[in-house]
C-alpha cells in the first residue's frame, strides 16, 4: 500500500478541514503521515506568530492555534530525517537540484519510505528526479 505523506501546505489545509483534502484521506482509509521537517515548519511557524503578538488577545489566539497544531499533528505518523534520508538528501544536493533545502530534506524523506508527496508546490518538487507528487487541494 502507498504511503501518502502530507507537505505543510497539505497539513495546514487538513486542519482547516479543506473539504477535498479531508475527503480524499477518509475515502482512502490510510494513516495520516508527514516528516519531521513538516512538523518544524508547522511548529516554527506558530512559534513565530507568537513571538509577534503584540496584545494579550493576539497572544492567546496565537497560543490556542499552537495547541490546535499540537493536537493535530499528534494524529500523524512522523517520518523521520535518518541515515537513509541523509544519504539520499546529500545524492541530491550534489546534484545541484536548485529547490530548498527543507523541501530536499522533505523530498528526501517522501523518496527514503518511497511515499507519495501530497503538495500544492509542484513547481519545487517536480524538480526532484523520482519523486512522486500528488496536489489534492484540487479535483482532479
Amino acid at each position: 500500500m502507498a504511503i501518502y505523506i502530507l507537505d505543510t501546505d497539505h497539513l495546514s489545509l487538513y486542519g482547516r478541514n479543506h473539504p477535498i483534502v479531508v475527503a480524499r484521506l477518509q475515502a482512502i482509509q490510510v494513516q495520516l503521515t508527514t516528516t519531521a521537517i513538516n512538523v518544524e515548519e508547522q511548529l516554527r511557524g506558530r512559534l513565530a506568530q507568537i513571538a509577534e503578538a503584540r496584545d494579550g488577545a493576539t497572544l492567546s489566539s496565537a497560543y490556542q492555534r499552537l495547541v490546535e497544531t499540537v493536537m493535530m499533528l499528534s494524529e500523524f505518523d512522523v517520518l523521520q530525517y535518518d541515515t537513509k534520508s541523509r544519504e539520499i538528501y546529500q545524492e541530491l544536493k550534489g546534484q545541484r537540484i536548485r529547490v530548498g533545502t527543507q523541501d530536499l530534506r522533505i523530498a528526501s524523506i517522501t523518496l527514503a519510505y518511497k511515499g507519495i508527496l501530497l503538495t500544492r508546490n509542484l513547481q519545487d518538487f517536480e524538480k526532484v528526479p523520482g519523486l512522486s507528487i500528488q496536489d489534492w487541494s484540487i479535483l482532479g
